[in-house]
């Protein structure tokens, strides 16, 4: 495939403060990626180092086979053939929405330009709206405004900033669904940085865990829900509990609810301590089973309802149940562990097992 993007080993810093340290990625024309991690991270200054307004202090960009940025140069952001959504829209007030979309185009006929506009619209469903102003709109609509200018001049790469963090929670995860179709339908190829693994799952084609200015996991979804590659992703990336336990074989490890073999081999030795990571998939109900843990919390999510559990030595358990299996607080129910996918990690000394985090 044709590579679009191509960071190798870039470094950026704020006031002498190293801000992103070692990063190198590669993003294939047509691919969606992501780069998700908290407030912090160093993932907004990425997508600044790839736009062109952060000059880089190690390292090299390289955009459609061309160098952008390297130390002592940097490629201004508009010869670089870049489409940007912001966060704000930066919508200009006084243009209707066609003068928005069209506001970029230049060198093609007018004729041109109205068919294009009008292309835009249809795919990013404002068809009869190219009359209307920002102020008339919706969030969600000035967000695809903003994508249909953004996407208008056919650029090389789209950059997406937290695109969705200004709308309520429905209207993102369906905008974050249209926008991955509308960027497929368009053929473009796409970098978006959030804080929300929601919206960095449903957009990516591959997704990039940073903490600390470090990437440190890039990989699709899937794998970094199941198969996270160190202890900081695997307590990120989704829900869970992590439990104390004993690793009996390379693939066998030993916790107060049983014993457990998986998918993995470790090679840290017969009874090094490690923590087990548990998702709420992981527990099913299991009524005529020996192991009993006690309803402490409930979610109610529709299909499914999310159990915090209390164990009979104190820990807790995250399960999922089918929302038919409505149990009541301090009922006792059985479960047993159905943990294809062992997550395991060995334990520091004088380490204590916490709880992943339980709400996202």
């Amino acid at each position: 495939m044709n590579e679009i993007l191509a960071l190798n080993d870039i470094e950026c810093q704020y006031d002498g403060r190293l801000a992103v340290c070692g990063l190198s990625m590669r993003v294939n024309a047509g691919s969606i990626v992501c780069l998700l991690g908290p407030s912090g991270c160093g993932k907004t200054t990425v997508l600044r180092a790839i736009a062109g307004f952060h000059p880089l202090s190690a390292g090299n960009i390289w955009i459609n086979g061309s160098a952008v940025s390297q130390p002592g140069f940097t490629l201004p952001p508009e010869k670089r053939h870049l489409g940007m959504v912001f966060q704000d829209h930066a919508l200009f007030p006084h243009l209707d929405v066609a003068g928005n979309i069209g506001f970029g185009l230049r060198g093609i006929t007018s004729a041109q330009k109205q068919k294009l506009v009008g292309e835009l619209l249809e795919i990013t469903g404002l068809n009869g709206m190219g009359a209307r102003y920002p102020h008339e709109l919706s969030g969600g609509q000035q967000q695809r405004v903003a994508l249909a200018r953004a996407l208008a001049p056919k650029p090389d790469l789209i950059l997406l900033d937290e695109p969705f963090s200004n709308l309520d929670i429905e209207l993102r995860e369906r905008l974050s669904d249209e926008v991955r179709e509308i960027l497929k339908q368009r053929g473009a190829t796409g970098v978006l940085v959030t804080h929300d693994q929601h919206e960095a799952f449903a957009l990516g084609d591959a997704v990039g865990v940073m903490h600390e200015g470090k990437l440190l996991q890039w990989d699709t979804p899937y794998n970094l829900y199941h198969e996270p590659s160190n202890r900081f992703v695997a307590d990120f990336i989704g829900q869970g509990v992590f439990l104390r336990g004993t690793l009996l074989t390379p693939d066998t490890v030993e916790t107060e609810i049983g014993v457990h073999k998986g998918n993995r081999a470790y090679d840290w030795g017969r009874g090094t301590q490690i923590e087990l990571l548990l998702r709420p998939d992981d527990i099913v109900p299991d009524p005529e089973g020996p192991l009993k843990a006690k309803v402490v919390q409930k979610a109610f999510r529709g299909a499914e309802i999310l159990y915090t559990l209390r164990l009979p030595s104190g820990g807790r358990l995250l399960a999922l149940f089918p929302s038919h299996a409505d149990h009541a607080i301090g009922e006792r129910v059985g479960i047993r562990v159905q943990a294809d996918h062992l997550v395991a990690f060995p334990l520091a000394e004088g380490q204590s097992v916490k709880t992943a985090q339980a709400a996202k």
